[in-house]
């Protein structure tokens, strides 16, 4: 049967079923590429780049004769590896979906040969590059979210876990960025994605949300800055957060203290510092100075308090910095940090505002 191209709007409703292989070379895909996407290389970063210089200063036709080169060798491993995906793959075991960087050579060749050999074969028009397109428009989206906010040490990511395991629709933005967000953000994490991986994670993210939310329901996002580690949130979706209904956690101050020294006291010593003097001119001088003392004498609770008055006072002016706080901003007292208590707290308030609406 014949090679079929399919949209990215048809790709993305069938993506679940079938193996997605991602023919560009290895270096493309560590980069970034559609999430759930297998890197299925035609050449390795190397033959790619003889391929190309042969394409640029020679001939299109002596490029396609170097390709060949690689390629036919490769053939039969790549039909065999192709039959063990398959048999993994929700839908029908024949089927496949190919894709390069623009729909052109390189998933042609791959098309051709598992076509040639019996697999139902769809080929995504505009390659990656129609699915990065694709990506950046939903920044641009007004996505139906809600906020939850609350100072640093408030367990906001553990109670929007809660509220995903009640049915609730939630974006952990912290673990599409693999980083907790603060200057300690990065300890025991893996590492970050680039800016491109982070942004098709999140785009993919709202949309499947999205599609699964229920009458009434909105997606939860976290109040995060706009940089997160090395990744920055897009311009235009953080300005859209800024405005939306924020739900922020009043937690006191020690029991926050308590929170964050479960979270990071574990950690050693030489990890601490070095997270303290990353913000030392933030920070300012003494207070970094202050804060390291404490770590030396093992003293974490007081060390802690010097870092955590310091990021109040920076929540607290990003917080007046919203558009319209005064109507946007619901605040919600709860005892301690990371509780069950208040994803209860926040279920009743979702109840009662979708019964009033």
């Amino acid at each position: 049967m014949a090679v079929e191209k399919i949209t990215i709007e048809t790709f993305l409703q069938n993506a679940d079923l079938y193996p997605v292989l991602d023919v560009r070379s290895p270096g493309e895909y560590l980069h970034a590429h559609i999430p759930g996407a297998i890197s299925f290389p035609l050449f390795s970063d190397e033959e790619r780049s003889v391929v190309g210089t042969i394409y640029k200063q020679r001939s299109r036709e002596d490029a396609i004769k170097a390709g060949l080169e690689y390629f036919g060798p490769k053939m039969r491993k790549m039909i065999e590896r192709v039959e063990s995906l398959t048999q993994k793959s929700a839908g029908d075991k024949k089927t496949i979906v190919v894709h390069c960087w623009r729909g052109g050579m390189r998933s042609a060749a791959i098309a051709w040969l598992l076509d040639l050999y019996g697999f139902r074969v769809f080929t995504l028009a505009g390659g990656y590059k129609s699915f990065r397109r694709w990506a950046l428009a939903q920044m641009e989206n007004n996505w139906p979210v809600r906020i939850l906010g609350g100072h640093t040490g408030s367990g906001k990511t553990i109670t929007l876990k809660g509220l995903s395991q009640a049915g609730e629709s939630v974006i952990d933005l912290e673990e599409i960025a693999s980083h907790r967000g603060s200057s300690f953000g990065a300890l025991g994490m893996p590492p970050q994605p680039s800016q491109e991986m982070f942004e098709n994670q999140f785009a993919l993210s709202l949309y499947r949300s999205n599609l699964r939310l229920k009458p009434g329901q909105k997606i939860w996002l976290e109040d995060e800055s706009q940089r997160i580690g090395t990744v920055n949130i897009p311009n235009a979706f953080w300005t859209y957060m800024r405005k939306q209904d924020l739900l922020f956690l009043e937690i006191p101050f020690e029991a926050r203290l308590d929170h964050l020294i479960d979270i990071y006291g574990k950690w050693n010593k030489g990890d601490l510092a070095a997270a303290i003097t990353r913000i030392q001119k933030r920070l300012g001088g003494l207070e970094a100075k202050t804060a390291l003392g404490h770590l030396v004498e093992n003293d974490l609770r007081e060390c802690f308090r010097v870092l955590l008055q310091y990021y109040d006072k920076q929540y607290q002016k990003s917080l007046r910095s919203r558009d319209f706080p005064e109507t946007t901003v619901t605040y919600l007292e709860c005892p301690r940090a990371a509780d069950q208590k208040n994803v209860d707290l926040i279920k009743k308030i979702i109840h009662h505002e979708r019964e009033q609406s």
